[in-house]
């Protein structure tokens, strides 16, 4: 599939396109690619095709930062993250 299918009302593609832009709005196109983004082929699939096509070129591009950051995230364990057995141990 083409980037073009990735990415279908050009979102991620015009983000690299706007000067000056800082990674606080990066962020908000991401979400809304995300949010909005019906889609066969996983996300994180998505995300790494997107992060090839254009990382490379703009590899200090904060959307670069925002692609990267969202594919650690996916990657870090999920449950919970707090309550008493995190307070006072096993």
């Amino acid at each position: 599939m083409s980037i073009k299918g990735f990415d279908p009302r050009g979102l991620i593609r015009e983000s690299y396109n706007i000067d000056g832009i800082h990674i606080g709005e990066c962020r908000s196109i991401f979400l809304d690619w995300a949010l909005f983004d019906d889609h066969d082929t996983p996300q994180p699939d998505r995300i790494r095709a997107l992060l090839d096509h254009y990382g490379g070129i703009h590899p200090d591009h904060p959307m670069t930062q925002v692609l990267r950051d969202a594919l650690t995230e996916m990657n870090l364990p999920k449950g919970r993250r707090g309550g008493r057995k995190a307070r006072t141990g096993p």
